[in-house]
C-alpha cells in the first residue's frame, strides 16, 4: 500500500459519507477532528454544482457567465473594448476548472448572438449578451441566499477568516 492509499483509507475511516455527515449532529470535539481538506473539497463540489445548475437553467455555463462579466462595462470590463479568448482565459485562470474551455464556450456565445468577434479575434458583448448578464445578476441574490440559508453573517465571516488563516499557515510552511 502506498502512503497516499494509507492516508486516503485513514480519512475514509474518520469521515462518514457526505450524505451521512451533513445531516448528523457532531459534537464540537468531533467536528474539530474532521479533515478540513475533505470537507472544503466536498463543499466546493456541491456549491459549484449548484451554481452551475442555476446558470444552466438560464442557458449559460459558469465560464460563459464569467465571460459576460469580464466583457460587460457594468461589471468587470473597464472600457468595453473586448478581449481575446486567451486574454479572458488569463483573467479567469484562478477560477476556471480544468475541464473549462473558453474556446467552445465563446464560440457558442457568438453563434447565439451574445458576443461578437472582430477580425483580430477580440470578443465584445452584444445587446443580447448585456441582457443575459443582467438576467443572471438579478438572480445572484437568490442563489447566494440559498447557499447562505441558516448561516448568519458572523459565522460566515468567521469561516472565511479561518480558511484564509489555514491557507496562510500552509503557505508560510511551504519550502522555497
Amino acid at each position: 500500500m502506498t502512503s497516499e492509499t494509507l492516508v486516503t483509507a485513514a480519512v475514509k475511516a474518520q469521515v462518514k459519507a457526505p450524505s451521512e455527515g451533513l445531516s448528523e449532529t457532531l459534537s464540537e470535539a468531533e467536528l474539530a477532528q474532521q479533515p478540513i481538506a475533505y470537507w472544503t473539497h466536498v463543499a466546493h463540489e456541491k456549491v459549484v454544482a449548484f451554481i452551475r445548475g442555476e446558470l444552466a437553467a438560464v442557458g449559460l455555463s459558469q465560464p460563459q457567465y464569467w465571460t459576460l462579466r469580464h466583457l460587460s462595462v457594468d461589471d468587470l470590463s473597464e472600457d468595453g473594448s473586448g478581449r481575446t479568448v486567451e486574454e479572458l482565459t488569463e483573467a479567469m485562470r484562478d477560477y476556471l476548472a480544468p475541464q473549462d474551455d473558453l474556446g467552445p464556450d465563446t464560440e457558442d456565445m457568438v453563434v447565439r448572438g451574445l458576443l461578437t468577434r472582430d477580425e483580430a479575434g477580440r470578443l465584445t458583448i452584444t445587446e443580447a449578451g448585456v441582457a443575459a448578464h443582467a438576467r443572471v445578476k438579478e438572480q445572484v441574490p437568490a442563489v447566494r441566499a440559498t447557499i447562505h440559508a441558516g448561516i448568519d453573517d458572523g459565522d460566515y465571516a468567521t469561516t472565511v477568516r479561518v480558511l484564509r488563516r489555514m491557507m496562510r499557515n500552509v503557505e508560510e510552511r511551504r519550502p522555497d
